[in-house]
């Protein structure tokens, strides 16, 4: 079980070719990427245009782990945390990217991403909170991103449903959002119409292998053998029954989400808006995704007491209409996270290529990733934006063959 889910996840439910008749696998094709999740999906979609015979495998349904989980935050500037230097350039690179990544969706899918401009709030709460607001703004503004410095009342002009104790915040006009149910959708049927495979229900056991290359892989329903094989299965990729020889330091980490309908009784946000303990996107369907907890469980989906009221504790601290919302959906879900946070790109071994371990900006950094592995695939280049996140920097780190 990927994860706990009680109603519905925000955005629509219905996936539009989802009960078309599963495909087969098996047959040579040029790339086969390993997990129909955001990451996959996007990378077997800008291969497959490119005119590669390209499958993707999914032991679930496509999105099922942490893609249909997630908020769909795009946000390079709220995200940024001490430590992150490193990361910045990437997160730029891919929100610049989303705009294209964006329109191209939406024309080959034929499907609209609700995706919204209007820029991210971060708040503080009370004078306690408004010193790490500060210090947050100075590591922002040293790393040249986007952000302006809003005073109480400024936040509250902004959204009037905030409570009065709202003493400061930031805002990020670059940090955008979209619908991960609707992205998802878009891109099973992009992928699907450029002529791509997507066998869902369908477990890989082993890669296959010859004079030390990885030649396609075994799955439950048949051998596929590939140019490339794509590793990008979330947080399931560093399980290490594929790939026994590589260490790859992915983990889950989990997060209990709940979405609640917003009405004019209730009052609305337009903004997404971040405190301290939660943060909160309103949807076009009328929803606001409330997320999330941050879990070391293993792969344990239970939805808990504990992370319940957290989440609506922390959003009712800063928005009390929350009190009059119904709670139309309630879900965990897996980050996949890396050791230092950041995702792994690149080949690990010959005809296999790494795309796992984005943490919390699974769609971030989406656009950049695609772009990243389909260019190693097609012309043998390697972005330099993405080269500083190959596998081998954890060597670096411990000592340790990777």
């Amino acid at each position: 079980m990927h994860a706990q889910t009680i109603g519905r996840r925000g955005g629509p439910s219905e996936i539009p070719d989802r009960d078309r008749l599963p495909e087969r696998a098996e047959g040579p094709v040029d790339a086969a990427v390993i997990g129909a999740g955001l990451i996959g999906l996007s990378i077997a979609w800008r291969l497959a245009r490119a005119g590669l015979a390209v499958a993707v495998i999914e032991r679930g349904r496509a999105g099922d782990g942490a893609s249909l989980a997630a908020t769909g935050m795009l946000a390079a500037a709220a995200e940024h945390e001490p430590g992150g230097e490193a990361l910045s350039p990437l997160c730029l690179e891919s929100q610049r990217l989303w705009h294209r990544f964006r329109d191209e969706l939406e024309a080959e899918s034929g499907l609209t991403i609700d995706y919204r401009r209007e820029g991210t709030l971060v708040i503080a709460l009370g004078r306690d909170e408004v010193e790490r607001l500060r210090f947050r703004h100075e590591l922002q503004r040293r790393d040249h991103l986007a952000v302006e410095w809003l005073s109480g009342p400024a936040v509250r002009a902004r959204e009037p449903g905030l409570r009065p104790t709202v003493t400061a915040g930031l805002f990020c006009p670059d940090d955008h959002q979209v619908d991960p149910a609707r992205v998802m959708a878009a891109l099973r049927l992009a992928f699907r119409a450029a002529g791509g495979r997507l066998i869902e229900e369908t477990a890989v056991t082993a890669l296959t292998r010859e004079a030390g290359r990885v030649t396609g892989i075994e799955t439950t329903a048949g051998t596929v053998r590939a140019g490339t094989v794509v590793l990008a299965s979330g947080a399931w990729a560093g399980e290490g029954n594929l790939v026994p020889d590589l260490a790859l330091p992915v983990r889950p980490l989990k997060g209990q989400s709940m979405a609640l309908q917003m009405t004019p009784r209730s009052g609305s946000l337009s903004h997404v808006v971040w405190t301290e303990q939660v943060h909160m996107a309103p949807k076009g369907d009328g929803s606001l995704i409330v997320g999330a907890t941050v879990e070391e469980t293993g792969f344990d989906p239970h939805l808990t007491a504990g992370g319940v009221f957290a989440l609506l504790e922390g959003a009712r601290r800063a928005l009390p209409g929350v009190e009059e919302m119904r709670v139309s959906g309630v879900w965990s879900g897996f980050r996949p996270t890396s050791d230092d946070d950041a995702p792994i790109l690149g080949e690990a071994l010959p005809g296999l290529v790494l795309a796992a371990g984005h943490h919390r900006n699974g769609y971030l950094l989406a656009p950049v990733t695609a772009e990243a592995v389909s260019t190693l695939i097609l012309r043998g280049e390697t972005l330099p934006v993405a080269a500083p996140f190959g596998l081998s920097r954890f060597a670096r780190v411990s000592g340790v063959p990777a």
